[in-house]
């Protein structure tokens, strides 16, 4: 129970912090930046895991998970605002 309340937390920081490093507006509420982290986490560990061959399996708080959750925030959200800036028009000429 205590592990998933951490993975919250970390989801919501992690989530807050890439969306005020990024530039521009993303309309989101505070669930929607919570799911962003808790991917982000996921993305974060699978990136510390290749890299330097953590296990992401490895219970407790450690402050360089933090950093990983939010670069790997960071990139869901920039692909994210990649793909939804880029309309299609609606009339074929």
């Amino acid at each position: 129970m205590l592990s998933f309340l951490w993975w919250m937390i970390i989801g919501i920081v992690a989530g807050f912090l890439a969306r005020a490093i990024l530039p521009g507006r993303q309309p989101m509420g505070w669930v929607l930046t919570l799911i962003l982290g808790l991917i982000g986490s996921l993305v974060g560990g699978f990136i510390s895991s290749i890299f330097y061959h953590y296990d992401p399996m490895d219970p407790g708080f450690h402050a360089s998970g933090l950093i990983m959750s939010t670069i790997g925030a960071l990139l869901v959200l920039g692909i994210y605002s990649a793909t939804s800036s880029r309309r299609l028009p609606l009339t074929i000429k």
